[in-house]
Formats: C-alpha cells, structure tokens, sequence
C-alpha cells in the first residue's frame, strides 16, 4: 500500500498549527502552490483570516471552536489572526 502525502501525515505538520517544511514540499511537489505562513501582515494574511474565521464559525462544531489545540485554532494562532 502506498504511503500518503507527508502533508497529510503527523511528519508533515507543525505541533503549533499548519505545516512545516516538509509538507509544504510535499504540497508543492503534488502541484500546489504554497507558501510559509505571513504573520507580519499583509492581503495574504487579511484574506487567510478572514476565510479561517468564517469556516470556524460554520464547518466545526462547537466543541472543536473552542478547543485551543485544535488544527483551526493553532493556524489561526500561528498567523496570529
């Protein structure tokens, strides 16, 4: 059986939000266009957080919104929306 992508494995995302290095490579090589995180500002980063902020109100339950280990609150984190 083949293995998934690193970004789809524990290797590949960062413990505080997002992905590191290596599943931003692994992305890249799929064909995806990603980039680093852009915490110091930016329409990037206005346009991340407002997206992540809309999809945490409507696509998570109410448990997941409020726990602070969860994917989309360690992104939102790491952006620092």
């Amino acid at each position: 059986m083949a293995k998934s992508p690193a970004w789809q494995r524990k290797e590949g995302k960062s413990p505080s939000g997002g992905l590191n290095a290596k599943g931003r490579a692994s992305l890249k090589a799929a064909g995806h266009d990603i980039k680093p995180p852009q915490p110091e500002g930016g329409a990037r980063k206005k346009s991340f957080c407002a997206r992540m902020e809309g999809m945490k109100k409507k696509l998570t339950s109410a448990k997941t919104a409020k726990d602070p280990n969860s994917r989309i609150n360690k992104s939102l984190r790491k952006w620092k929306c």
